[in-house]
Order: structure tokens, then C-alpha cells, then sequence
């Protein structure tokens, strides 16, 4: 019973990348504190996670990445990033053909995917490596210098790869939005990358948190008109979920 436990819990911190006790407890209602600090101790003794003030962050999550910016991306606004990319699993069926952007809610997504067959691209080393244990989903990876910062791939011959490349619908993050710039990035090949599959992707879904809105970048990938779908949080603003309607653009 208690190795079960140990084991749930430790797939749980995997699954969520960072959590804090409040939301462990929550999850685990029926376990003490003093059990559960126990149980953290016992994983981190393990290799499985790390303890840090007020909960843990999941070594899987850590070992993904080789640089910073991306482990910190992972486990900021966790749950909103999995509140996103759980509506955005849920519209996924079977025989389709996707781009997946290589951000951290992408990352979550391809965690939440079901395992069914379907065709994804993606620039993101992570996303496919975590794509690669389902067994009827198809990985093809964008290829490419790689942008160590966010464990991306691109290239100036992306053009030419994606030119015999049909897919139905792309499914990508921004770093930043407002209605003014629209959906922004910080990096100029970034930005190339994904005007390119807006432009090729019948239907363009954007993966967006409330924590991007009012913030910017430098580089501007797609305008609102360019969407067709929006995926974000409980707290993101009213009025801009509004203001995405009005153009005819779904808000889930």
C-alpha cells in the first residue's frame, strides 16, 4: 500500500512537472503532511524529484532540458499550462496531422495527447521525446540548429520541408500578447517558423495563458484575424475574450 502510494505520487509530480504541498495535499486528501513530507524525502533520496520551499519539482522535468530558461518555463504557472493543454488534448482525433510548437505548454500537451494515431511536427526536442512513448502517435521532427534556450530546432530550409507537409490544423504558444501586436515571440527565426505554419495550417489554435496578456516581444508571428481558435485559462481577461468573438474566433 505504501510503495503504491510512493508510486502514484512520484507519477504525479512527473505528470505535473512542479507542485506545491497545498496542491499535493489536495490531491492526495486522504494522506497526512507528515506522510507526505516523508513520502517527498523518500523520492528525493530516490533521485525522483527535488524538494524545494513549499513542494517539489519532478527531476524528469529537469533532465529534459539543458539550460535554464526552459526548466524555469516548465514550472511557472503549472497549472494553468495544463488547465490549456488538457482542452487542447481533447480536440485532437484520430488520423489527423499537426504542428506542435516546442513550447512548455506544448510540452504538457504532449503529455495529456491520447494515445491515438496521428500525425504531429514539432521543433521541440522535448515535446517529441515525450510524444515517443505513445505508441500510435507519428513524430516528425523539424530539423535544424539547436536553440538551447527553449530546445527548439530551426532552419532556413524550413520552407522547403514543409513544402510537400499537409497538416490540418497548428497547435503553438506565444511568450507574449496584446491586442495591438497580437502574438509575440523573442526569437526573429521563432517568429519566421511559425508565420510559415500559421500560413500553411488550415486552422491555427493558440495555447496562450492568462500570465502572457499585456506582456512583449519582439517579434510579432500572428494577429488575432490569424486565429482560429484560442485555448486559455479561467483568468483571462473578460473583455478580450470578448473581443476574440467578435471576431469570430473561438474562445475555450
Amino acid at each position: 500500500m505504501k510503495r503504491t502510494r510512493i508510486m502514484e505520487l512520484a507519477e504525479f509530480i512527473d505528470k505535473r512537472g512542479k507542485l506545491t504541498l497545498e496542491q499535493i495535499q489536495t490531491a492526495f486528501p486522504s494522506v497526512s503532511l507528515m506522510t507526505l513530507r516523508r513520502d517527498l524525502l523518500y523520492l528525493e533520496q530516490e533521485g525522483r524529484l527535488i524538494r524545494v520551499r513549499g513542494g517539489a519539482i519532478s527531476t524528469k522535468e529537469t533532465q529534459k532540458t539543458s539550460g535554464v530558461p526552459y526548466t524555469k518555463k516548465m514550472v511557472t504557472h503549472t497549472d494553468e499550462k495544463i488547465c490549456i493543454a488538457t482542452k487542447a488534448s481533447k480536440l485532437m482525433e484520430e488520423g489527423v496531422s499537426v504542428f506542435l510548437d516546442a513550447g512548455s505548454t506544448a510540452l504538457y500537451f504532449a503529455k495529456e495527447l491520447p494515445d491515438i494515431p496521428c500525425n504531429i511536427f514539432t521543433n521541440g526536442l522535448a515535446v517529441a521525446t515525450e510524444l515517443s512513448k505513445k505508441q500510435n502517435v507519428s513524430i516528425n521532427l523539424l530539423g535544424g540548429p539547436l536553440i538551447k534556450e527553449n530546445l527548439s530546432t530551426a532552419s532556413s530550409l524550413t520552407s522547403e520541408y514543409f513544402k510537400d507537409a499537409n497538416f490540418e490544423f497548428a497547435i503553438i504558444g506565444a511568450s507574449a500578447f496584446t491586442p495591438e501586436i497580437g502574438f509575440a515571440c523573442g526569437s526573429q527565426t521563432e517568429a519566421d517558423l511559425l508565420k510559415l505554419i500559421c500560413s500553411r495550417a488550415k486552422f491555427t489554435y493558440v495555447m496562450l495563458d492568462s500570465s502572457k496578456v499585456g506582456k512583449i516581444k519582439p517579434y510579432t508571428f500572428a494577429r488575432i484575424e490569424d486565429v482560429s481558435v484560442l485555448i486559455t485559462d479561467d483568468a483571462f481577461p473578460e473583455g478580450l475574450k470578448e473581443l476574440f468573438r467578435q471576431k469570430n474566433i473561438v474562445v475555450i
